[in-house]
This record gives structure tokens, C-alpha cells and sequence, in this order.
């Protein structure tokens, strides 16, 4: 299933691939998985028409059911741009991955994830009048509901959070603004770095104006309609209908008001604010692959850690942007929550 991950260096973006699977683990054991509906009031009357009622998707620990007294740790696990949950689900190759994982020795717990795709493609797991609040989505509704209707362990310590290109942006930017509901950070390939360099061509900014409602960008190219994505969520203007944005170039010529606000929501912008928010968690982890153009910002991300003494492991794998990423997920990243988040028998 072909899927894309936001990054515009450049107004460039990377497409993703199919992604590679593993094989099959021997005596893994099934995984169930629920399809549900989560109401976010963060998300209520946003001016674009978003949906408050998000898809979800729940992974269940294979002993859960059989288990009625035992209570598990969560992951939430952020999905890319231009994709949902349910198409995040064949490109990390769930439940399979997250059944291998246990079989091969990580401790079961609920994986979580939440979809956050817009008419145009992403909601950046940000806060904005134009698409709704989708960082207290994640931070506090969805989270809420959880712990409400499954046996989870409440506490900020048995919960992780993951994330996969803006997914990872949106690991970097929750995770240093709520350290009170999460208590170990995976990111994998963060699209930290979101900036155009130059204006559009006559023919894409006639395709740009030619937007008036969000249905409009449907059958746009990837990379403006992630213009439009990142205007919606980081430039919202509620006094600019009907798209209750601003575009970082008006006219064919910058707007610096507007690309000085895109960059304030770079988490290497901001992460000098929170460092002590990041020195409560338990663990933080990165990956990014060597053949991936979001390498180099991933890297200087885990230097700005190392640089006030934050824990934090760095790794480049061999892969784009999304070939390993299945494996990533079944080989590192169950097994960093299994080792960093705190089981009921750790209490």
C-alpha cells in the first residue's frame, strides 16, 4: 500500500514505499484488535469541519481476555501524514509485528492508534483553530478514554508514545509539552524540519488559489497539498475564510510572518523551553534510516539531548524512509517500551 510522510525541506517531500515485512514468528500468539470510535471535545468547532469522532485502532495483548484482573501498560503510536490508522496498520504490518515482538520476548501491553489525518492530509498533531486541537486529542481525550474502557495501568509511567515521520513530530512536540501522561518517547524518522524555500511556480500557486474549501485539494500534488496541511495547523487565521489559513506565500512572493510562525513549531525552536520537561522520562529513543533525508535533523535533535546531559539513544539503520520500518517496529520499538515503561510487577 503505497503511503507518504510529510517532509518539506526545500518544498520538497518524501513519498513513502511499501514497506518490507518480516517473517513470521514462529508461536506467536494472535493479537486481537478493535476497531473503535473516540469523541474529542479538543476538537470540537474547528473551523475546517474536521470530525470530532476519530477512527482508533486497539491492539490487545494476546492474554488479555483471559486475564480479567490484569492490567497493561499503552503505547500510543502516531501514524504519518497523508495516511490514517488504518493505513498505518499495513505499512507497520500490525497486528503481525506487535504478535512477533511478543513472541520474541517483549511484555504484552495495549498498542494504540489514533487517527489524525485532515481533509488535507495531517493534522500535525498540533493545536489550531482551523483543524481543532489534535495535541489535546492525543494528550488528554483519547488517553482518558483508554484508561476508561480498558484495563490499563493509570499511571504516566506505563505509558509510551510513538510516532512515524509526522508521527515523530508529533512524539517530539507531545512529548515535551506533556511529560505529566507519558513516561518513555519513541521517535522513528520525525519530520522535525517543515519549511519551503522558495515560492511556487504560476501554476501551482493558481492551483493553491484555486482552493476555496478543503474538499478543493483533494486531487492536489503531495507537496502543496502538505502546504496546505502545515498553513492549517501552524498559520491559522480565523479571520481568512474560507480556509481559515495563511499560506507561507501570497502573491508569489514570502510572507515572513508566516514562515517565522512555521519555524516556532520546529521542535529544535522550542526544545531549549522544555528540557526539563524531557528529563522526566524514563527513556527516549530515535531512529531514522541512512538513506533518509530526514537523517541529519534527526541527528541534530539527539545532539540538542546530549547536549543537557538528556538520556536519549540515536540509531541509523540501513533503509529509506520506510522500507524497514515494519521491522522497526516488531525488533525495536515494542522491545524499548517493553524494557523503559513500568508493568504492574515493577510497582
Amino acid at each position: 500500500m503505497m503511503a507518504a510522510a510529510l517532509f518539506v525541506p526545500g518544498a520538497a517531500a518524501v513519498a513513502q514505499v511499501a514497506t518490507n515485512a518480516p517473517p513470521v514468528v514462529p508461536g506467536a500468539r494472535p493479537v486481537p484488535v478493535e476497531h473503535i470510535n473516540v469523541h474529542s471535545r479538543a476538537i470540537e468547532g474547528n473551523l475546517g469541519g474536521e470530525s470530532a469522532d476519530r477512527d482508533v485502532v486497539v491492539l490487545l495483548p494476546p492474554s488479555y481476555k483471559a486475564s480479567p484482573k490484569r492490567r497493561y501498560p499503552v503505547v500510543y503510536a502516531l501514524h504519518g501524514y497523508s495516511i490514517g490508522a488504518e493505513q498505518w496498520t499495513h505499512e507497520i504490518r500490525v497486528p503481525q509485528t506487535v504478535e512477533g515482538a511478543f513472541a520474541k520476548g517483549a511484555r504484552e501491553m495495549i498498542v494504540v492508534l489514533p487517527d489524525s489525518k485532515t481533509a488535507y492530509g495531517g493534522s500535525m498533531y498540533s493545536s489550531s483553530a482551523t483543524t481543532g486541537d489534535f495535541e489535546t486529542f492525543v494528550a488528554r481525550d483519547l488517553v482518558a478514554y483508554v484508561d476508561a474502557h480498558y484495563r490499563t495501568v493509570r499511571d504516566r509511567r506505563s505509558r509510551g508514545l510513538a510516532g512515524h515521520s509526522m508521527g515523530g513530530y508529533g512524539v517530539a512536540r507531545i512529548g515535551m509539552k506533556h511529560p505529566e501522561v507519558f513516561g518513555a518517547l519513541y521517535l522513528m524518522s520525525p519530520g522535525l524540519s517543515i519549511r519551503p524555500s522558495e515560492p511556487p511556480d504560476a501554476k501551482n500557486q493558481a492551483a493553491l488559489d484555486a482552493v476555496r474549501k478543503p474538499s478543493d485539494a483533494a486531487d492536489l500534488p503531495f507537496q502543496l497539498k502538505a502546504q496546505l496541511a502545515v498553513a492549517a495547523a501552524w498559520s491559522p487565521n480565523p479571520s481568512n475564510p474560507p480556509l481559515y489559513l495563511d499560506m507561507p506565500n501570497k502573491a508569489g512572493a514570502p510572507q515572513p510572518d508566516v514562515l517565522a510562525k512555521w519555524d516556532a513549531n520546529m521542535p529544535m525552536a522550542f526544545v531549549d523551553q522544555y528540557v526539563g520537561a524531557l528529563r522526566q522520562y524514563r527513556a527516549i529513543a530515535m531512529d531514522v534510516g541512512d538513506q533518509d533525508t530526514l537523517k541529519t535533523v534527526t541527528q541534530q535533535f539527539h545532539e540538542a539531548l546530549d547536549r543537557y546531559q538528556i538520556p536519549n539513544s540515536f540509531e541509523l539503520y540501513s533503509g529509506t524512509h520506510t522500507s524497514n520500518v515494519a521491522f522497526r517496529f516488531q525488533d525495536f520499538v515494542i522491545p524499548f517500551f517493553s524494557r523503559s515503561l513500568q508493568f504492574p510487577k515493577d510497582r
